[in-house]
């Protein structure tokens, strides 16, 4: 029956002017959605006081980001604590708006009686849109009328962004695209009939979240990288004033001091993720092992055991690592105390000596447990009956896992490791930063750790920024490299 519907679906025709309609409002409301998390787009921002990093989003669910650099304006009743509240209330209106246009928009991939139903809710959400707006524009008078009556006007610098025109325009287009597609469907006929979606546009409404997501944590950060090439200073602007092009892409290779710094920290990055990608095998090691086990009880206890400490933070790692290897800690106790050897006083956490070897050993404790799950799923993906011929040909448990398991794992295996190479320059930060100290500095300083040094320990904003750029171009074309020379032997690839 589900074949038969969505041969219905494919054989409908929309008139040209309903499909050019929908085409239209749909990436009208897409373009929307990511605009509610863009900065520049904000329509809330109705002071140059306000965070400009703060988009709609964060304008409407977090007071403390967007007053952050108000305490004196707010003491002093320069901008009035109800304004702030009105305007974040205003922003949560523009984006239930924002919400029933997506809401419609995704709807409208669905059969006659689904599409006209969804394209009812943006010619609700526009007009909940423009409410918003304009309570946004009410706020925005009332402010400015509160600064002229006070004389702040230069204080509090009232503005009408240029995000408030966009979410206007944006208003308006999606209730016209929207009123244009529903009065070109024409009437509902068929009042019996259901609502019916493609199972194509099922799944890629399933993996819309996903995507929405990944554009938001992993896509729109990149707008930070233009202080690369400006000469900001925290809580400074970013105008042409202080543009500097390249100058701090000069400043990072050719300055003797910075070069230095830059070859000890590759140095250690390299170091470390080399340990890693050469170790990577040990996931797959204890996924196999921990397979052959018969005890499904004792299976469970170690799968469990193994994969909590992932959920540990990297602080409390550290706890436990001083209980155990500080100048008080079990070691030097039981040496003294039990094995009675004199001095035993050392503090194996701030020397220096076997720092990556030390590291790795505490990484490959705290992931190794959940590392394997990938690996124990596709292990329990493998076709039974691979085993039970091998077996019947003769073949023992090592044979087994030698033909079958181990084979079965390896392209999941390249894909991880391809991965891996992808991100070397990328080790994370936490773990380095809470096992850093004077002592070990030289060789646990890694690029990550790096640029949160110089970034917020320093304040270099922009030079900090130039490193982390620098860092994701090189980790990109690692990836495609990996990716190119496994496409070349294996003749498979990931990209």
């Amino acid at each position: 029956m589900e074949a038969t519907v969505q041969r219905k679906t494919r054989a409908e025709q929309l008139p040209p002017v309903q499909r050019i309609s929908l085409w239209l409002y749909r990436i009208a409301a897409l373009v929307a959605v990511m605009a509610v998390f863009f900065p520049p787009m904000n329509p809330g921002r109705i002071s140059e006081k306000i965070n400009e990093s703060a988009s709609l989003f964060t304008t409407g669910i977090s007071y403390g980001t967007i007053t952050n650099s108000m305490g004196r304006i707010l003491r002093s009743q320069w901008i009035r604590n109800a304004d702030i509240t009105m305007l974040m209330i205003a922003c949560c209106v523009v984006m239930a708006g924002v919400i029933l246009c997506a809401a419609g928009a995704c709807m409208s991939l669905g059969n006659r009686k689904m599409r006209r139903r969804g394209l009812l809710l943006p010619l609700a959400g526009a007009p909940v849109m423009g409410a918003g707006l304009f309570l946004i524009h009410r706020t925005y008078a009332g402010m400015l009328a509160h600064g002229e009556e006070i004389g702040k006007l230069e204080t509090i610098r009232i503005i009408l962004p240029g995000g408030f025109t966009v979410f206007c325009v944006f208003a308006g287009f999606l209730f016209l695209t929207a009123l244009t597609a529903f009065l070109a469907s024409g009437r509902e006929t068929d009042k019996a009939a259901q609502m019916e979606m493609d199972e194509k546009y099922r799944l890629f409404l399933m993996m819309l979240p996903v995507i929405l997501l990944s554009f938001v944590f992993s896509y729109l950060p990149i707008w930070g990288w233009r202080f690369a090439f400006f000469d900001y200073t925290p809580g400074g602007n970013i105008g042409p004033e202080n543009y500097v092009g390249f100058r701090w892409f000069s400043f990072l290779f050719n300055d003797p001091a910075n070069a230095k710094d830059l070859v000890r920290v590759l140095r250690n990055t390299l170091v470390m993720s080399g340990l890693g990608i050469a170790t990577s095998w040990l996931p797959i090691a204890f996924a196999v092992l921990l397979a052959e086990v018969r005890s499904t009880k004792f299976q469970r206890f170690v799968q469990t055991f193994t994969t909590i400490p992932n959920f540990i933070s990297w602080v409390l790692v550290y706890a436990i690592a001083i209980c155990i290897f500080s100048t008080d800690g079990f070691i030097n106790s039981f040496l003294t105390n039990v094995m009675h050897v004199s001095g035993a006083n050392t503090n194996y956490l701030q020397i220096a000596d076997h720092t990556w070897l030390k590291m790795l050993l505490w990484g490959t404790w705290k992931g190794i447990g959940w590392s394997a799950i990938i690996y124990i799923a596709g292990i329990a993906g493998i076709d039974q009956q691979l085993y039970e011929a091998a077996r019947v040909d003769g073949a023992n448990r090592f044979r087994c896992i030698w033909h079958i398991t181990i084979p079965g794992l390896m392209p999941t295996y390249m894909v991880m490791l391809l991965m891996s190479i992808g991100g070397i320059l990328s080790n994370g930060m936490e773990q380095y930063l809470v096992f850093s100290n004077a002592m070990n500095k030289d060789v646990i300083e890694v690029l990550d750790l790096y640029v949160y040094n110089i970034g917020i320990g320093q304040n270099q904003i922009s030079l900090s920024t130039v490193v982390g750029v620098s860092k994701s171009l090189v980790g990109i074309a690692l990836l495609f490299t990996a990716n190119g020379i496994s496409k070349a032997i294996r003749g498979e690839s990931i990209i």
